[in-house]
């Protein structure tokens, strides 16, 4: 004989509240209604000790939503979107809803072709990474009046929710951080994209060096194309050991990139911080074992992933409400690859 199903009665019976204050605690709306905190962790406590399993079928008939997101990102082969992928799912699932990921691999078709089947699979909303020429994805979602935000990457030109680091600012302090440590050659490896956070990192770059009268050699910056990226990277730092005023320090502009450089610098046999000091974008463990522990700029990544989440929801309950642009700053973790250079 089957067990009886839990139901919110039955929780609001041992919590001693009413059935509505218990769906707006286990529906995610407890901020909105203004429930105690206290309230709403001893109906939960009371939910998971009965186990309680919501009925999906019949929340969706009543509310027209499905409860689930779509979270569209750029590679998840890279730390950086594996980890906010992670974020994302776990405030979602905090707030009632399911995450659906896909993975565009930086392809615009394949981005589209994973929009496509996930609003067949009638998702609320998207959380998007955008990949390079996916504007038109964009306006499509924007014109269909289906919720989305931009996390990470957006487009000035088009008026949409994102939520981002501030590239700008994050590469100006990378670079002004090496230039405080005595190194006035510094090289910049980033991707030869035409996407905005990509020209933000670099237009910081050169703005440091500007700003401390440092002249912005155009041979220092090398542009690297996505694919074959590991040729390309060795071909940026061949380029740089060929120069007669050679950089002193690089800055990679991605994490991928930075692991590339730091194999290849590795190949040659080439010193960190001795022969190149080093400070990257992203944050990842290889960072912290790498021989010489490298600098690297920290994005806010929980911050990132709550704040889209929360964006988002805002946007599937009330499609009018004002758009939300939020720039978040990175942090600079110093370690030995960019120590103090040797006069």
């Amino acid at each position: 004989m089957n067990a009886k199903k839990v139901s919110m009665k039955d929780i609001a019976k041992e919590a001693g509240v009413s059935t509505a204050l218990v769906s707006y605690v286990i529906n995610g709306n407890e901020k909105e209604k203004r429930v105690g905190k206290e309230i709403a962790i001893k109906i939960r406590e009371i939910a998971k000790k009965l186990n309680y399993e919501p009925n999906q079928v019949a929340k969706s008939l009543r509310s027209g939503k499905t409860y689930t997101i779509g979270l569209v990102i750029a590679d998840i082969s890279n730390p950086f979107f594996a980890n906010i992928a992670r974020v994302v799912e776990d405030e979602a699932r905090r707030k009632g809803y399911t995450v659906i990921i896909g993975s565009c691999d930086e392809k615009a078709d394949k981005a589209w072709d994973l929009i496509k089947v996930l609003m067949n699979r009638q998702v609320d909303g998207f959380i998007i990474v955008a990949s390079e020429h996916s504007e038109k994805q964009i306006r499509h979602l924007r014109e269909k009046k289906i919720p989305f935000v931009l996390l990470d990457r957006h487009f000035p030109g088009l008026n949409t929710d994102f939520v981002a680091t501030d590239n700008f600012k994050a590469s100006y302090d990378g670079c002004e951080h090496l230039i405080e440590m005595g190194y006035d050659k510094i090289g910049l490896i980033a991707y030869k994209l035409d996407m905005h956070h990509m020209h933000e990192r670099i237009k910081g770059y050169q703005s440091a060096l500007e700003e401390n009268k440092i002249e912005a050699k155009k041979e220092w910056l090398a542009e690297v194309e996505f694919e074959n990226l590991e040729n390309e990277v060795k071909r940026a730092i061949d380029g740089f050991l060929k120069m007669e005023n050679r950089p002193e320090a690089l800055m990679f502009a991605t994490y991928g990139l930075a692991i590339n450089g730091l194999r290849y610098i590795n190949e040659l046999k080439l010193k960190v911080p001795d022969d190149f000091a080093i400070v990257s974008f992203g944050q990842a463990e290889i960072f912290e074992l790498y021989y010489c522990p490298i600098t690297y700029l920290l994005q806010p990544l929980e911050d990132l992933g709550v704040k889209a989440v929360d964006v988002l929801l805002n946007k599937i309950n009330d499609k009018e409400t004002p758009l939300t642009q939020v720039l978040m700053k990175a942090k600079l973790i110093q370690q030995e690859s960019s120590k103090m250079k040797v006069k």
